[in-house]
């Protein structure tokens, strides 16, 4: 067996050997690949929800839908029309309510519940739109669903 401790120079001496040996290196960063698959989902505790799936419908418009907007600075608009406190919403939507359901029973069809459908502005706090929500659901409203813009690529046309 023989030892390379360096290679002749030109004058005649050996010189020191620049080459590192990366084996152990390599065998230290394996170890400690091995150590940290094994204790990383040790250390990744979650808590098993199942998610919803999101599908992007098309919402259809009835003129019995009642549209609310609601701006960054909590002000809340039936239509176009501004409301000012949360005693005239809960009225005006009692109202419409009752007058869409006897306009349905007049008209001797199957009673559906109109929706309201809220636009939110992105830059509001949840208590804007928490607010609405509530008294929608006192006034009687069962189904609320909000606008939203779609991303850019993410419509389906059919």
């Amino acid at each position: 067996m023989s030892m390379n401790v360096g290679s002749p120079s030109e004058d005649g001496s050996e010189a020191p050997m620049s080459d590192i040996n990366t084996t152990p290196l390599v065998d230290v960063m394996l170890v400690l690949l091995i150590i940290f698959l094994i204790t990383v989902p040790a250390v990744l505790q979650t808590v098993p929800v199942k998610l919803p799936t999101v599908t992007n419908i098309a919402t259809q418009t009835k003129p019995e839908n009642v549209l609310i907007s609601v701006t960054k600075d909590c002000e809340t608009f039936w239509g176009q029309q501004k409301i000012e406190t949360k005693q005239e919403l809960l009225d005006r939507g009692v109202v419409a309510l009752k007058a869409d359901i006897k306009r349905q029973q007049d008209l001797g069809g199957k009673v559906e519940l109109p929706e309201v459908h809220i636009r939110g502005d992105k830059d509001m706090e949840y208590r804007c739109v928490g607010g609405v929500i509530f008294t929608m659901q006192r006034a009687g409203f069962l189904k609320i669903g909000f606008i939203s813009e779609p991303t850019i690529g993410n419509v389906s046309r059919e």
